[in-house]
């Protein structure tokens, strides 16, 4: 059975659990949140799209 999950879901719970858990500050998770759309928005970003659609690929090739 192959499990697919979106980035942007698997960010999500990982920021809600940091902030839960570890003490990540409201704030600074704002502060990465802008970062990331500023990313969305620069030069870089085709760059960053296709290294994490790469790294996924890799990871969904693994068999276990």
């Amino acid at each position: 059975m192959a499990l697919s999950i979106s980035a942007v879901v698997l960010l999500a719970i990982i920021v809600f659990l940091l902030i839960k858990k570890s003490g990540l500050k409201t704030v600074h998770a704002f502060v990465c949140m802008l970062l990331g759309f500023y990313l969305a928005s620069s030069s870089i970003a085709p760059t960053i799209k296709t290294l994490t659609t790469n790294v996924a690929g890799m990871l969904g090739g693994i068999k276990f």
